[in-house]
C-alpha cells in the first residue's frame, strides 16, 4: 500500500547538493550588528542578499520603538485580531498606512504571505482572476484558496492579458493581480497597460508592492505612485519585512472592501495578531520613510551601480530596473557552486532555483541596502569578478561595451 511519506524517501536533491558541498540554504546567522555585515557559522560576511533595502531593521529608532512596545504590551497578542488581539498600535498603523498609500482603509496582518492569502475571501465562484505568470507564490496560493477561475497571462504581456479578458465570461467579476516589482526578475509591471485594459474590460486591479513600497514614487509609496496611477489601482498590498524592517503585511483599499476582508478572510480570522514589537517597529519605520527620502535615493544609487558594475564585467542582470539584482547563471549546479564560492569570498547572496525561476534560469539574487558603503559595493563586485572568471561564467577580459541599466526613479 502506498505511504504518503514515500515521496520524502525518494527525494534526493537535498543529499546531492549537501554531498557536493554546495548547499546554500538554512545557513545560520549567529550575530548581526547592522544591515551590512552578519556572522554566519563563525565567519563575518558582507550581507548582499537581504530585503532590508533601507537598512531600518537595525536602526536604533526602530529598535527602541519595538523594545518600548514589548515592555508595554508583552511579546505576543496571544490571539486573533477578531477576538482579543487588536492593539492601539494596530489601529494606528492601519490608519497611517492607509493615509500613506492614499487609500480609504487598511488592515495589517502578521506576515506578507498571510496578507496576500486574505484576498481569497474576495474571490467567488462567479469571478475570474487574471494573474501575471511571474507573480509571487503567495498570490498564486491566494487564488488557489479562493473559488475564482484562474487565468494566467504571460509575463508583462498586455496582448495576452487583453486576449484573456476579451474571451472571459462577460458576467464574471474580474480582478487583475500583479506584482509591482517582480521579486525574482526585478522588473516593473506594466501598470499603465494593465490599468488601461482594466478600464476597457471593467476589471479591478490589485498590486503587490512588497518590493517597491519605500523605494518607488516621490513619497516612496510604491509602484502605483511611481506610475501616477494611485486612483486607478483598487487594492495595494505591501510587506513590512523589507523596507519597513519589521514583520507583517498591509492590504489597503476601499473601506467596504477592507471591512469585508477583516471579517471574512480565514488567514486573518484564524491567525494570531502581529506582535506589538513589530507593529511599533513598522510605525517608527514609516516615520523614517516619510522624512528621510535620502535613504531610498541611496539604495537606488547603489542598485544602479551594482547592476552596471556587474554588466561591465560581462554578467547579465536581465530586465531588472530595481534593487532586486538577479545575476543570471542558468545551470542549477553552476549556480550553487557560484553561491558557495561567493560565500568563501565573504559575500552572502541568494541562490534562486526552480520553481522560483523557470528551469535552466537559475540566478544569484543580490541586493544592497542604504547602509552599504562604496567600499562594500567594490568588494562585492570584486568577488563576483573573481568567481565569475574561475567558473567561466564571464570572460577573462570584460566586454568592450555593455547595455547600462537606468534604475526606476521618481520623476
Amino acid at each position: 500500500m502506498p505511504d504518503v511519506f514515500d515521496k520524502c524517501r525518494t527525494w534526493h536533491a537535498y543529499e546531492t547538493v549537501v554531498t557536493a558541498g554546495v548547499y546554500p540554504y538554512y545557513r545560520t546567522l549567529t550575530d548581526r550588528t547592522d544591515a551590512t555585515t552578519v556572522q554566519i557559522e563563525g565567519r563575518q560576511v558582507l550581507m548582499a542578499g537581504s530585503n532590508d533595502y533601507l537598512g531600518l531593521s537595525t536602526d536604533p529608532r526602530v529598535i527602541a520603538a519595538a523594545t518600548t512596545a514589548a515592555h508595554r504590551f508583552g511579546t505576543s497578542c496571544s490571539g486573533s485580531r477578531l477576538l482579543n488581539g487588536t492593539l492601539t498600535l494596530h489601529e494606528e498603523l492601519e490608519a497611517r498606512l492607509a493615509a500613506f498609500l492614499h487609500r480609504e482603509a487598511a488592515i495589517v496582518a502578521t506576515t506578507g504571505y498571510q496578507t496576500n492569502l486574505a484576498i481569497a475571501a474576495l474571490l467567488g465562484r462567479d469571478d475570474v482572476v487574471f494573474a501575471d505568470r511571474r507573480n509571487h507564490a503567495s498570490l498564486v496560493d491566494a487564488i488557489r484558496l479562493g473559488h475564482a477561475k484562474h487565468r494566467r497571462y504571460r509575463h508583462n504581456d498586455m496582448a495576452h492579458l487583453k486576449e484573456l479578458l476579451s474571451t472571459a465570461d462577460p458576467a464574471a467579476g474580474r480582478l487583475i493581480v500583479t506584482d509591482g516589482v517582480f521579486s525574482m526578475d526585478g522588473d516593473l509591471c506594466d501598470l499603465p497597460g494593465i490599468v488601461e485594459l482594466a478600464q476597457q474590460h471593467h476589471a479591478r486591479v490589485m498590486v503587490d508592492s512588497a518590493h517597491d513600497i519605500g523605494l518607488l514614487g516621490v513619497r516612496g509609496s510604491g509602484a502605483a505612485e511611481h506610475f501616477r496611477l494611485e486612483e486607478q489601482v483598487d487594492l495595494v498590498m505591501a510587506t513590512l519585512s523589507k523596507c519597513f524592517g519589521s514583520l507583517g503585511g498591509v492590504l489597503a483599499g476601499p473601506a467596504e472592501v477592507i471591512n469585508y476582508v477583516r471579517h471574512r478572510s480565514r488567514s486573518i480570522l484564524f491567525s494570531a495578531a502581529m506582535p506589538p514589537a513589530n507593529a511599533a517597529a513598522a510605525l517608527a519605520a514609516l516615520d523614517i520613510i516619510r522624512t528621510e527620502p535620502e535613504r531610498r535615493h541611496r539604495t537606488l544609487d547603489l542598485a544602479e551601480a551594482l547592476h552596471n558594475g556587474l554588466r561591465a564585467l560581462g554578467f547579465d542582470t536581465g530586465r531588472s530596473v530595481s534593487p532586486v539584482v538577479p545575476v543570471h547563471i542558468g545551470d542549477d549546479m553552476t549556480c550553487l557552486r557560484f553561491w558557495t564560492e561567493l560565500f568563501a569570498e565573504g559575500i552572502f547572496t541568494n541562490a534562486v532555483m526552480p520553481p522560483a525561476v523557470p528551469d535552466g534560469q537559475a540566478v544569484i539574487r543580490a541586493s544592497l541596502s542604504a547602509q552599504h558603503t562604496d567600499s562594500h559595493l567594490a568588494r562585492t563586485l570584486d568577488a563576483f569578478a573573481a568567481v565569475g572568471r574561475r567558473l567561466d561564467v564571464i570572460p577573462p577580459i570584460p566586454p568592450s561595451t555593455y547595455q547600462p541599466v537606468s534604475i526606476a526613479r521618481a520623476t
